[in-house]
């Protein structure tokens, strides 16, 4: 509805005027788009770009006309316009709006029209960081970025050295491509951040949260470039993460630091085919919303928190064989040259609790073959000789074990059903995790989706991965928290029997009959 009503208004403005008033003779970003000697080439449809221009006003503090201060004041729930440059700005907007190739414009903007030589030490470089997923993704803007230096002649001669991962420029900046992690941007002096699709930042390698996590590991680097600039880009997803918590913190609030801005795609780019989106809507709405009316989904939600991992997890890697206890293996097997993992965890029911005992995880790239037969000798060393699997492992997977000597069995209930068992048992605290941070920031990044049937699902988030979660959820939640070595209070036919050794009484020895056929001894 919100967005709806933005674009009514929109609709209903009267023909555009781009250009600005302008305070002073200073050249600002909106003259360099309207320069045919600068970037007016790369926006050939000006009026198409309208929006995009009310949002430039707003982040460097230029001087509006009406047309933009209603798209301005739609898009942000501000009522004041900003005077100066933001520090920090957030920008929820949906797919296909725009936002690689502004993002590519204010780099450009940012490290070639303004001089920070008074803040770096001699030989010393200023970074204009693009951070994304990954450097796949980050390379779109990169291809941005060089197309709009390299077809500039004025601007093409500042380079002086031209990589793969960016550019080096002949005013001691450079501007670079990274993947979101906390470590890649340490040490660094960073006039300016843009950090794409960060809503779908998402890590089990490193850290739970590689947004917040990367961004404070940023704002050090920022600390003594007076005019440095954090700029957080992406079309939204779930109401968590960086992006959310700062669109909710700042949205609607006249902030003379931080800016949130929020569009859907149409109003950013109106030139997007309406039937298309209309298709999107009508196949999905809930999905469409977030993809193209930037509204964050409220059918996604966390489906454990951290604090109630660790409070089942031990300070213990890995249990040693114990000839008491019987264990159970389960496992999700890869190919080896894909994304995925190859995992198996094992583990044992001891006093009601499903203990978990080992983890195994092969990266790709692998040779499935040698992982089994590895995985083979680890289960033969805990006296298994029947496995689990995803039912979407496989036929090979099966025939690869048999040839060690290992059974393999299909789970009969999907990742999904699984994990919607494990849940209950770890919230009762009936399990005993391994201090394995795969398998928590795993656990901890899974999220329940709810369909327009009203079914639930649960899944890894976009970019992420569940393969050691996956198989350690499956190993506990198959043995059964009631396969324990019992004690049974027999005491009516002569006191207590232990049932892993049941005496001589005849009446203990068919209850222990029992006891077995039902799944307890």
């Amino acid at each position: 509805m919100k967005q709806r009503l933005v674009r009514e208004r929109l609709d209903a403005r009267p023909a555009p005027r781009l250009k600005p008033q302008p305070r002073s003779t200073r050249l600002t970003l909106l003259d360099a788009i309207a320069d045919p000697k600068l970037f007016k080439p790369f926006f050939r449809n000006p009026t198409s770009w309208l929006a995009w221009t009310a949002w430039i006003c707003a982040a460097f503090g230029l001087p509006m006309s009406q047309e933009q201060l209603a798209i301005y004041r739609a898009c942000t729930g501000r009522k004041d316009v900003p005077t100066q440059q933001m520090r920090e700005l957030v920008l929820v907007i949906g797919r296909r709006g725009g936002k690689s190739r502004i993002l590519a414009l204010i780099a450009v903007w940012l490290a070639c029209f303004h001089d920070y030589r008074q803040y770096l030490d001699e030989g010393e470089l200023g970074v204009v960081q693009v951070l994304a997923a990954d450097k796949e993704q980050a390379r779109v803007i990169l291809r941005y970025v060089k197309g709009f230096i390299k077809k500039v002649p004025m601007l093409a001669r500042m380079i002086e050295r031209d990589t793969n991962v960016g550019l080096e420029l002949s005013n001691s900046i450079s501007i670079e491509i990274t993947t979101s992690s906390y470590r890649a941007v340490r040490g660094r002096t960073v006039v300016a951040a843009l950090c794409d699709e960060i809503a779908f930042w998402q890590s089990d390698e490193t850290s739970a949260n590689p947004d917040s996590e990367t961004i404070n590991a940023i704002k050090p680097g920022m600390a003594t470039i007076p005019s440095s600039m954090l700029l957080l880009a992406s079309s939204p997803y779930s109401r968590r993460g960086v992006l959310y918590n700062m669109h909710r913190q700042y949205h609607g609030k006249d902030d003379p630091r931080v800016l949130s801005w929020q569009a859907s795609t149409d109003v950013m780019n109106p030139e997007i085919d309406p039937a298309f989106l209309a298709q999107a809507y009508e196949d999905d709405p809930v999905s469409a919303a977030a993809e193209y009316g930037a509204q964050f989904r409220s059918d996604v939600e966390a489906f454990i928190a951290r604090e109630a991992v660790e409070a089942v997890t031990s300070n213990e890697r890995e249990r040693p064989y114990t000839a008491e206890f019987k264990y159970h293996a389960f496992a999700d097997a890869a190919g080896g040259s894909g994304s995925d993992s190859f995992t198996l965890a094992i583990g044992h029911v001891e006093k009601g609790i499903s203990v978990l005992d080992v983890i195994r995880e092969a990266k790709p790239p692998f040779s499935p073959e040698t992982i089994v037969e590895q995985y083979s000798t680890l289960l033969r060393s805990y006296r298994i000789s029947k496995l689990l699997a995803d039912r979407y492992a496989g036929e090979w997977v099966r025939e690869k074990f048999l040839e060690h000597g290992i059974t393999l069995d299909y789970a009969a209930k999907p990742k999904s059903s699984i994990y919607a068992e494990f849940l209950p048992l770890m919230m009762s605290r009936k399990c005993d995790l391994l201090d394995n941070q795969r398998l928590i920031n795993q656990l901890c990044g899974l999220e329940r989706r709810t369909a327009r049937s009203g079914k639930d699902s649960i899944d890894h988030a976009p970019n992420g991965h569940d393969d050691v979660a996956n198989a350690v959820a499956g190993v506990l939640t198959s043995m059964g928290v009631r396969k324990y070595r019992y004690v049974a209070d027999l005491s009516w036919i002569g006191g207590p029997i232990d049932t892993n050794n049941p005496g001589q009484s005849r009446s203990a020895q068919m209850l222990s009959n029992i006891l077995t056929l039902r799944g307890i001894r």
